[in-house]
């Protein structure tokens, strides 16, 4: 079991409590990830997980922090969470924002254009550094990965995925839409909250029979 921070523990017990929030037609898609994920537990594999987006910005950045946390929630093994972009940017403060209010500790190590930061999520778990980078970036894994395409942008403009073993669309609206607007935090705390839903359901569903 992961030792959470309160904060964090409180939002995962929010966002377990309201599966059914959920579509249907969201769950069949977000089953496919939970398959992948426990094929790979059975066999005994390494479950390495890529989440791709245009920018490397916003959703693929916040989908790889809330899938490996929601791996230490239901204590499933060996699961590596990356992420990276057709292009790389910088993680968007208002994203760093929003994924700190739900509960992990995230702090820069750097003040340049594009800024890594150290992430925390459990007082027992390796810290995950994140920053902006291709997919193919050499921090990234070149073979025996499942690629989570978290935009439609991405999943168009990237049409083949080397060394791909799973490729599956998750993609959500961009909160960038509301970027300058009253309705800034909010939405990325929106979005923040669904994917981190979407991906605590998938690793439910892992040791679902």
């Amino acid at each position: 079991m992961a030792f959470f921070a309160l904060a964090l523990s409180k939002t995962i017990a929010e966002l377990t409590s309201t599966f059914n929030q959920i579509p249907e037609e969201r769950k069949e898609r977000l089953k496919q990830l939970s398959t992948y994920i426990k094929q790979k537990k059975e066999a005994g594999q390494t479950i390495n997980l890529v989440f791709i987006c245009t920018h490397n910005s916003r959703r693929s950045h916040m989908a790889q922090l809330w899938a490996q946390a929601a791996a230490a929630n239901y204590s499933i093994p060996n699961v590596r969470t990356f992420s990276g972009g057709t292009e790389a940017t910088a993680f968007f403060p208002a994203a760093v924002k929003a994924m700190q209010e739900s509960g992990f500790v995230i702090e820069q190590s750097a003040a340049t254009i594009n800024p890594k930061y150290n992430v925390n999520y459990s007082s027992d778990k390796p810290t995950i550094a994140v920053w902006s980078k291709r997919f193919d970036d050499a921090a990234n894994p070149v073979a025996e990965f499942c690629a989570i395409m978290t935009c439609s942008d991405a999943d168009e403009n990237c049409p083949v995925v080397p060394g791909v073993e799973k490729r599956i669309a998750i993609t959500y609206n961009d909160p960038k839409a509301a970027d300058n607007t009253p309705q800034q935090a909010s939405t990325y705390r929106e979005r923040a909250m669904q994917i981190g839903r979407e991906m605590l359901f998938a690793f439910s569903q892992v040791s679902v029979k």
